[in-house]
């Protein structure tokens, strides 16, 4: 069986960059880094099958003025052959996603088209009338490689538990699957990374020359914060990796100096991260580390902090959200504003450069951004970051303001455009929040 896996291109829609100031533009985030760990550990499900990879984040990246999607889909597809097809979708990259779909059943009109990803997992009914055949929510690596062997010995696609298949008049679900599965643990598929070789170039993390690759060492979060997707998109639960699984698939990365873990949060278990850099530093593994980190699990683990630190880490990711106790209250963050100094000061002591994000509410007015402005440029960091809240879908704060939403196209949905009312007119308020990334200390763009 010939498979293609497609990664689409990024939402082109960033309503903070394009009001901001031609001083401050060039420290606006703009993208994730990394190659597509999801579309690399489907491949890694279906061992058996010839996969090929479309990796349009970074082939745009390297090469700005490549061919329109469409037309690099089409000769994807016309040189593979494909028997399916595969694309990942998050919400802001639904439409592309589709067109995408779309292109490829023009073409190769008996491919199996298949919708996997953090979207089809949360909203499976936007595919509704789509060139999907089938969408496949998470976890997906088995349900797809069990999609792959139906599709190969001629089966019935409705025996495959756990997916959505398209009947021609709406999308009709095939049951619940029979048993749960661990990606973390019993079930657990390593990526094919060499399907990026072509594209190794583009994952370089601000200036360093080393490519950087993910690595999760869990899956979902035992935390419940309102606008967050991730613990809705593993339904609450919350699983961790075997330490030596970890260590054997970072003594494997020659080619990546650089690691990401591709966690909501590396340090849940306090216990399990400490044998975890324990376990690294016995393997005599040398990497450059990067991780998220929740403020008040530094704030009451300065030792694993240092410990870490001596181990590799680097990098640290670290969501402030708020500055005021009562919008963390709000967000069902479950840290408070004090944490966020005692972070500070514990990650600096470390050596440990760090990202403090924000997120800004639509409501706030002008006396709300002074404030937040002149806290964060009491509370330095390496990089700060501030995006907008954004209902999400599928998350507890889109259930909450569903009703009040104003701008529906989900290309906007990636935090750098508001989808709200403001309070402000709205392109004072781009202006504001766009201000706000010229308070900064250092220039390390992570």
């Amino acid at each position: 069986m010939k498979i293609l896996l497609v990664n689409p291109p990024r939402s082109p829609h960033n309503g903070i960059l394009e009001h901001a100031a031609p001083d401050v533009a060039p420290f606006i985030h703009r993208k994730l880094i990394g190659p597509p760990l999801g579309l690399l550990t489907i491949a890694g499900a279906v061992p058996d099958h010839e996969v090929r990879l479309l990796e349009l984040k970074a082939e745009y990246d390297l090469r700005p003025a490549a061919p329109p999607p469409a037309v690099l889909v089409r000769r994807a597809v016309e040189e593979t052959a494909p028997d399916v097809v595969g694309v990942t979708v998050i919400t802001s990259e639904l439409g592309s996603s589709l067109e995408i779909l779309e292109e490829v059943k023009r073409i190769a009109p008996n491919a199996v088209t298949v919708a996997g990803g953090l979207h089809p997992t949360l909203a499976p009914g936007d595919f509704t009338g789509t060139a999907a055949d089938v969408v496949c929510p998470g976890p997906a690596t088995k349900p797809f490689a069990e999609l792959v062997r139906a599709i190969e010995q001629g089966s019935r696609l409705a025996e495959v538990r756990g997916v959505w298949l398209d009947t021609g008049g709406g999308l009709a679900f095939t049951g619940a699957r029979l048993e749960e599965i661990d990606e973390a643990g019993r079930d657990l598929v390593l990526p094919r990374r060499d399907l990026v070789a072509p594209w190794m170039a583009s994952y370089k993390v601000g200036s360093s020359p080393d490519p950087a690759t993910y690595v999760f060492t869990s899956l979902g979060c035992p935390h419940r914060c309102t606008f967050c997707s991730i613990w809705p998109q593993h339904g609450g639960a919350y699983r961790k990796r075997d330490v030596a699984s970890v260590v054997t698939e970072l003594g494997s990365l020659d080619d990546y100096p650089v690691v990401r873990f591709a966690d909501a949060n590396t340090v849940v278990d306090v216990d399990w991260a400490g044998r975890l850099f324990d376990a690294i530093a016995a393997a005599g593994i040398d990497k450059f580390f990067i991780m998220d980190m929740r403020v008040d699990t530094a704030a009451r683990n300065p030792r694993l902090v240092e410990k870490m630190a001596r181990g590799g880490l680097k990098v640290v990711i670290a969501g402030f959200e708020s500055f005021r106790d009562t919008e963390l209250e709000k967000y069902a963050k479950s840290t408070e504003k004090r944490q966020i100094d005692e972070a500070i000061r514990v990650f600096h002591e470390n050596g440990i450069m760090l990202r403090g994000n924000y997120v800004v509410p639509p409501d706030y007015g002008a006396d709300d951004f002074a404030a937040l402005a002149e806290y964060a440029g009491t509370h330095r960091v390496t990089y700060a970051g501030y995006t907008i809240l954004t209902p999400m879908p599928g998350t507890a704060y889109h259930a909450e303001v569903a009703d009040r939403i104003v701008d529906r196209d989900p290309a906007k949905y990636n935090f750098f455009n508001c989808v709200l009312p403001t309070r402000l007119p709205l392109d004072e308020f781009y202006s504001r929040v766009a201000d706000l990334w010229a308070i900064k200390k250092g220039t390390e763009v992570i």
